[in-house]
């Protein structure tokens, strides 16, 4: 199993939170085989969403996934942002993750807020309320789970497609 862990260079002196405050978000989670595991921790600020999608995209294993990056790019910009907005007050961090088990592809943003986000019903002509709606329309799989101690994380998963067997091509 490889895990990384990062802290974003731009959040100043903030100490991370224990190791401990990030638990598995599902109880299966540690139960799966782990192929891959990443994660960082970025401050709130107006360009962690931004650093966020390309912390995601060097963690994603992109030759396995190329029809899928663009989903789960947004699929992350929406789930920052969301942390950022209601999720994360001033002065905290908020961490992103990125695990694979050869099958699957899940994205977590861990946030100390305590609100549970839904999917709203916007207006036609609302600036925002669509992420989550995103969310559910791109991802294999999402949802909200509790944390010990405060906040939440939300995740998103995506299937992986099976790789090629050895000797075989893969039609372009």
């Amino acid at each position: 199993m490889l895990s990384i862990t990062e802290v974003d260079p731009d959040a100043g002196q903030h100490c991370p939170p224990p190791r401990a405050a990030y638990p598995p978000a599902s109880a299966g989670e540690e139960r799966r085989h782990v192929a891959h595991r990443s994660e960082r921790r970025f401050n709130r600020t107006a360009t962690a969403v931004g650093k966020a999608r390309a912390f995601i995209l060097a963690a994603l294993p992109v030759e396995q996934i190329p029809q899928r990056i663009d989903d789960i790019t947004l699929c992350v910009s929406e789930l920052a942002t969301n942390a950022l907005q209601h999720g994360s007050p001033a002065g905290r961090l908020f961490l992103v993750r990125v695990i694979t088990n050869g099958t699957r592809l899940r994205i977590e943003v861990h946030d100390p807020g305590e609100s549970r986000p839904l999917p709203r019903s916007p207006a036609d002509d609302d600036a925002s309320g669509r992420g989550l709606l995103l969310v559910d329309a791109l991802a294999d799989d999402w949802g909200v789970a509790p944390r010990v101690g405060l906040g939440k994380a939300v995740w998103a998963e995506f299937e992986l497609p099976d790789p090629a067997p050895e000797g075989k091509t893969v039609p372009c």
